[in-house]
C-alpha cells in the first residue's frame, strides 16, 4: 500500500515511469438530512444506504468562455445514466477558483434543478476572507437547494497553523451557520490540508458533518478515519482511484475520483460489486486496470476529461479557464488508447456505456 506522505503526484509519476516503453494495451442508513433539510429544492431521499459513485463535476464552457448550461444539463444526465448516485458541484474539477461567486451559485442551482430530487447534490461554500464571509456564502450556497455545503479544510487555517487553530475556527464557523449540513473536503488548493485522525474525530464530534471527501492517498490514513465513523452519520468518499476497492471494502460510502469524469460506469460498477464475494476476481482485475490508467488521464486534466467525453459522444467543448491550453498529440493518442481499454472493460463486465 502507499507509503505515508506519498502524494498523488508522486504516485502517478511512479506509475507513469513504471509503464514507460510498455504498450498501454498490455499493462493496462438513514436519511441524514431529515431533521435539517428544507422541504423545497432538495432531494427527497438523499444519501440512502448502499455504495455510491459521486462525480466531481466538470464545468462546460461556451465558445466565448461562459458557463454552458445546456452542456451542463447533458453532462448531468450522462452521469445519471452511467450510474451516479449523487453530485459534487462547484468543486476543484468544476474550476471553482476560476468562477465568480455568482457563477458558483448558478452552477450548484442548475445541478440541483437538473437532478430534480433523484439524487443528492453537495457543493463547496467556504469562500471569503473571514469566517463571517465564509458563513454568509455557505448560507447562499445552501439556498440553491444543495443537500450539504462542503468546506475546504485548508480554508480554516494557514499552512503553518496547527490543528487547534483549524478546529477552533471550524467550531466558530458552525456557530455562524445554524443547522446547515456541512462537509469537509481535503482540496489540494490553496494548499492540501490532510486531516489527521485525531482532528477528524474532533470534527465528527461537532455532529455537523454529513460528508467527507478524503484525499489522503495513503490507505492507512483512510482506514484510520473509516474506523472513526462507525456510529456517525457522515458519508465518507475517497478521491484516490487506486484505493477504490480497498476503501469500499473498508467501509467508505463511495468514490469521488476524477477518473469518474472519464468512465463513471466503472466506478458505479465497483460501488456495486467491490464487496460482492462472487465478483472479486473481476473487481480486482478492474482495480488494476483503473490504477494503471490513472497516470494517463491525469495528464492535462481537465482538458483530458473533456476530450475523452467528446470521444465518447458527449456534446461538450474542450475549453478550460484553469488550464486554457490544448492537449498535445501524444496526450490525445494516449487517451485514445485508454478509450479502447474502456470499451474492453465494458465488454468483459457486460456493461452498456451510457453513451
Amino acid at each position: 500500500m502507499h507509503k505515508p506522505g506519498f502524494s498523488r503526484r508522486r504516485f502517478l509519476e511512479r506509475v507513469a515511469k513504471a509503464t514507460t516503453g510498455i504498450a498501454l494495451s498490455s499493462i493496462l442508513k438513514e436519511d441524514l438530512f431529515a431533521e435539517t433539510r428544507p422541504s423545497a429544492g432538495h432531494s427527497t431521499e438523499p444519501f440512502v444506504s448502499g455504495k455510491k459513485f459521486v462525480p466531481v463535476m466538470l464545468t462546460p464552457y461556451t465558445q466565448n468562455g461562459r458557463i454552458d448550461f445546456d452542456a451542463l444539463s447533458r453532462l448531468t444526465d450522462f452521469y445519471l445514466a452511467a450510474g451516479a448516485k449523487g453530485f459534487f458541484a462547484n468543486c476543484l474539477s468544476s474550476e471553482m477558483y476560476n468562477l465568480s461567486p455568482e457563477e458558483r451559485l448558478a452552477l450548484a442551482r442548475h445541478t440541483v434543478k437538473q437532478a430534480n430530487g433523484r439524487v443528492s447534490v453537495v457543493a463547496t461554500g467556504s469562500f471569503g476572507d473571514t469566517l463571517e464571509e465564509k458563513a454568509e456564502f455557505t448560507k447562499k450556497m445552501h439556498q440553491t437547494g444543495v443537500d450539504g455545503v462542503i468546506q475546504i479544510s485548508s480554508h480554516f487555517a494557514a499552512k503553518e497553523e496547527g490543528d487547534d487553530i483549524l478546529f477552533r475556527n471550524f467550531e466558530r464557523f458552525c456557530g455562524l451557520t445554524g443547522n446547515i449540513p456541512l462537509g469537509i473536503y481535503e482540496c489540494p488548493s490553496p494548499y492540501k490540508r490532510i486531516l489527521t485522525p485525531s482532528l477528524f474525530k474532533s470534527l465528527l464530534d461537532t455532529r455537523r458533518l454529513v460528508y467527507h471527501k478524503d484525499t489522503s492517498i495513503d490507505f492507512k490514513l483512510v482506514k484510520a478515519k473509516l474506523d472513526l465513523i462507525k456510529g456517525n452519520p457522515i458519508e465518507f468518499y475517497d478521491a484516490h482511484t487506486p484505493n477504490t476497492i480497498y476503501s469500499l471494502q473498508a467501509g467508505a460510502k463511495g468514490m469521488s475520483a476524477i477518473a469518474g469524469n472519464f468512465y463513471p460506469e466503472m466506478f458505479a460498477w465497483m460501488c456495486n460489486h467491490a464487496t460482492d464475494p462472487s465478483r472479486q476476481e473481476d473487481a480486482k482485475w478492474l482495480q488494476s486496470e483503473l490504477t494503471r490508467a490513472d497516470a494517463v488521464i491525469s495528464d492535462g486534466y481537465s482538458l483530458s476529461a473533456k476530450y475523452f467525453l467528446q470521444k465518447r459522444g458527449l456534446r461538450i467543448l474542450s475549453g478550460s479557464r484553469a488550464n486554457p491550453g490544448t492537449l498535445k498529440p501524444q496526450q490525445q493518442q494516449a487517451l485514445d488508447e485508454i478509450h479502447n481499454r474502456f470499451l474492453s472493460w465494458c465488454e468483459r463486465l457486460s456493461i452498456k456505456p451510457a453513451i
